[in-house]
């Protein structure tokens, strides 16, 4: 995980940043941060066009899926759960913890990983 700063809201309520080839949401609610997963765990809709509700329920604008924006825990479908990432203030700057960018595996690094009966 390494500390991403999340930039100015300059007047939005959300919007995207990218980190290590991913898309992540940034929220601003009721003066509080949230950063997540960009993409909606069900079908892949644009979460940052979704809207709040009661103050920290995230709600996909394609299918409606609703989402705690603490925990990530789906209330519409409990086998989805969105990615949510921990936001602290440093010298007036917003910054999340975002996961490293996963390294790329050859072909060859899988073969041998599946002939060895490992998960590649």
């Amino acid at each position: 995980m390494s500390w991403v700063a999340l930039g100015q809201p300059a007047g939005r309520g959300s919007w995207v940043i990218q980190h290590g080839g991913r898309d992540f949401a940034v929220f601003l609610v009721g003066g509080r941060c949230y950063v997540t997963d960009a993409r909606c765990p069900h079908n892949g809709g644009p979460l940052q066009e979704g809207w709040i509700r009661g103050g920290r329920e995230l709600v996909c604008p394609w299918h409606w899926y609703r989402y705690d924006l603490e925990s990530g825990a789906c209330r519409t479908a409990r086998r989805y759960r969105l990615g949510c990432y921990p936001v602290a203030e440093r010298d007036g700057e917003l910054y999340a913890d975002l996961p490293e960018p996963e390294q790329p595996t050859s072909w060859s690094d899988r073969l041998r990983a599946h002939a060895r009966g490992e998960d590649a």
